[in-house]
Formats: C-alpha cells, structure tokens, sequence
C-alpha cells in the first residue's frame, strides 16, 4: 500500500500538553518523539497485518487437516476482516472521545494476542470464531493510525511516516503469509500459526511501548446526531464516492486471488506448501509500487495512476488464464504490483478530498475495503469450486467495473477542474478590469 493521508481535526492542544502554537506545527526530525512515531507507525503495520492474514498460507493445510472445502477454510480469512469491516467505523468514533493512541495499543496488544490462541482451536467453528474476534481487536488499527499520524507529524514530513506505516502493512502481510508456510515443512498448521503469531506478538509490544503521547488531540463530543450526518454527506459527495466502492473491489479481487493461489500451485502444479508460500513474495513488488504512485500520481494526476493500475490488473489477470506455472506467477506478480499503486492513490485522495470530518471518511474507505475483502473473498470461493479459469474470469470481471469506475471518476474530476479554472480565469480578468478603471 501506499501513503493515505486523511487528515484528522484541527490539530489542538489536550489540557496540560504544551502551548497550541507549538503543537499545531507536529513532529519533524529531530524533535523528541518523532523517531518513536516512526518505529511505532511501522510496527503497528507489521504486527497487525501479520496478524490479519495469519491462516491465508495455511488454507491448504487448514482444509485438508480439518477436512473441510477450500471455502469453508477462506473463512478463516473472511471472518477476520468482515468483523474488521464493521468495526472499523464505530472504532474511529470511539477514538475522538478516548484518544487515537489509547486505542492503537489496546487494538495491536489484543489482536496479537489472540493470534497465539489460534493453535489451541479445536475445529474449524472455534477458528472462525477465534478469527472473528481477531478482526474486531486489530480494527483500531487500520481506523485510527492514518489520523493519528496526520495530527501528530508536520505536514511537510507525513508523507514519510505515512510511507512508513504502508510499508509496514505490506511487509506485514507478507510475514504473516510467509513465516507460516516456512513452519509448514517441520510442524502442522498449529505449529504454524503459532511461529507466525510469536513474531507479531513481539512486534506488537514493540509497537505498544513505542506510540508516545498525543500532543494535537482534543477529545471530541460524540453525537449520533453528527456522526450520522458526517457519513451522510461523505455518501453524498460525488467525489468521494466512487473511492468509496472502489476498494470493495480492488481488496475483494486481491483477497480472493491469494485466498485460492495456494490451492492451485500445490494440486495444479505439484509445487510444496514452502514453495506455494513463496509466492507471497509477490507482495514486495507493492512495496515498490505504492512508492512509486505517489510520484507518478504528482506528475500524471492520480486519475490516470488509478485507471493505468486498473488496466495493468486486468492485463495480469488474463496472463494467469495461460495454464503454465511461470505465466501464474507473472500474471500475479502484475496484479499485486497494481493492485498497491491503486490503493495507495485511491487511499490518499479521501483525505484530500473530504470536506471536513476526514476519520470519518477515512474509516469508510477503511470499511469498504474490508468488506470486500470478507464478502468477495468468501463468494468467489463457490466460483473456484468450478475451476481455476472461472475464478480468474470472475476477478476480471470484477476489476474492469473497478476500470470503468476510475475512468469515470477521472472524465468527472477533470471537468471540475476545468470549470473551477474557468471561473478563476473570469475572476481575475474581472479584477484586471477593475484595476484598470480605478486607474483611469
């Protein structure tokens, strides 16, 4: 993933922490506190996603030891970020009356700690179940990090720690897929999980010990009355509204195709859980990706970063149609590095583009996403049921909707700003004019 940068309020100052003007201008380097803000940004993306996405390596093994279908075995995966989905919202609320970093700690502490119960699951109900609440407790996470880095750090410095966080969210789900299918080859999926859950824990308490105290944040009031009109008028912009449906189907799409990957390089192609795991390698190349759509987007305009992502996606998807194991891995290498850019640039517009109560926005695309990580990554399942082709076919589908949708919002976008520029123009003949009259 890439920078998203929603601002949150007004930064201000909490009784007792120092005088206003020195707290609205955030962290830079060099100042106490700053390089804490780094180490924890980064943390709270490795512990938490490590967590999140625990069991997707180990669907495979999960299927064939609990002896239940590909689908019910996504699940494990599904259940996770559905129950993040829901959360996601009534979290970030919660978080302008009690603080972003109250709940960072409880968020990361709670969900890494679950991740070492996941071993001690029985059957399949007690996993899912065990999984479910794992998506409730990491919800802070992804709800308030972006907003709290965005109060704490000077602006002219958040793209950085931003970076920073993204970075550590995509090498985060890396490790969580990663160091499970590693364990693979000496232990059961128990054994496993438990490997993998042991290292986010640690980075959890890293993260936990790291977060310093807020300095721009003032607790809110909470009313129903403005939380619901706040997501009424997000819903009613009509440029933020097309942010809004485009992660359900850019993470649904990603979610699914990793969900179902594994099954296909290891009964398709013969390869090893170990060597099936690697493919989760892949997730570097977003690394690189999402770093370079900030760029290409300051230069291009994000509209087209979006659509050319969109269409590299679909593109990749019809290379993994060739039924050989180099054009699947290169056909998913193509995806994963699109899918990134696409997101971090997707990400970063609702900041820029809501119009006040930005958490609020932020955490709507927050929830768009996880659920179509849950919903999509669960239903496409039925449709691997029928074969590796339809599945792909589907995820193409699905991604020329989301093409669709960016071009469409780009043709919108880019008829704004030429009427805006318009009326700039008028105004500043009109005041040429009224200058040369006063003149006269």
């Amino acid at each position: 993933m890439g920078t998203m940068t929603p601002p949150g309020n007004a930064p201000a100052t909490p009784p007792g922490a120092g005088t206003t003007a020195r707290r609205t201008t955030g962290l830079a380097p060099g100042d106490p506190g700053y390089r804490r803000v780094m180490i924890a940004a980064a943390t709270a993306g490795l512990a938490s996603f490590n967590a999140m996405y625990l069991t997707q390596a180990l669907l495979p093994s999960i299927s064939d030891s609990l002896r239940v279908s590909p689908t019910t075995a996504a699940l494990t995966v599904s259940a996770t970020t559905g129950l993040l989905a829901v959360t996601v919202v009534p979290v970030s609320i919660i978080s302008e009356r009690i603080g972003r970093r109250t709940v960072l700690r409880a968020s990361v502490l709670a969900a890494t700690v679950l991740s070492l119960l996941l071993c001690l699951a029985p059957g399949i109900s007690s996993l899912i179940g065990l999984r479910a609440l794992q998506g409730i407790a990491v919800a802070g996470v992804p709800a308030v990090t972006m907003t709290f880095l965005a109060e704490e750090i000077r602006p002219s410095h958040l793209g950085r720690v931003m970076g920073l966080y993204i970075a550590g969210t995509s090498i985060g789900g890396l490790m969580g897929r990663l160091i499970p299918s590693w364990f693979l080859e000496i232990t059961d999926w128990r054994g496993a999980a438990l490997a993998g859950a042991s290292v986010a824990f640690l980075l959890g308490l890293v993260c936990a010990w790291a977060l310093p105290p807020q300095r721009n944040f003032t607790p809110k009031k909470i009313t129903l009355r403005h939380e619901v009109s706040a997501f009424r008028r997000h819903w009613h912009n009509p440029r933020l509204v097309p942010l809004f449906l485009l992660p359900f189907m850019l993470m649904g799409s990603f979610v699914s195709l990793y969900n179902y990957l594994g099954f296909q390089l290891t009964r398709q192609f013969g390869l090893s859980e170990i060597w099936a795991g690697m493919v989760f390698l892949l997730y570097l190349s977003g690394t690189w990706s999402s770093a370079r759509a900030g760029a290409l987007s300051a230069r291009y305009g994000p509209g087209k970063v979006l659509t050319a992502s969109s269409a590299i996606s679909v593109a990749g998807l019809l290379v993994m149609l060739v039924p050989a194991l180099w054009t699947t891995v290169l056909g998913a290498l193509m995806f994963t590095a699109s899918f990134f850019a696409a997101h971090s640039t997707a990400s970063a517009l609702v900041g820029a583009r809501a119009d006040g109560d930005r958490a609020e926005a932020s955490s709507t695309y927050v929830m768009s996403y996880y659920l179509g990580s849950s919903i999509l990554g669960w239903a496409l399942g039925h449709v691997f049921d029928l074969g590796w082709t339809p599945l792909v076919i589907s995820l193409a589908g699905v991604q020329l909707v989301s093409l669709a949708l960016t071009l469409y919002a780009d043709r919108r976008e880019g008829r704004r700003e030429r009427r805006q520029g318009g009326r700039r123009g008028e105004r500043r003949r009109g005041q040429k004019a009224t200058s040369s009259a006063a003149g006269h």
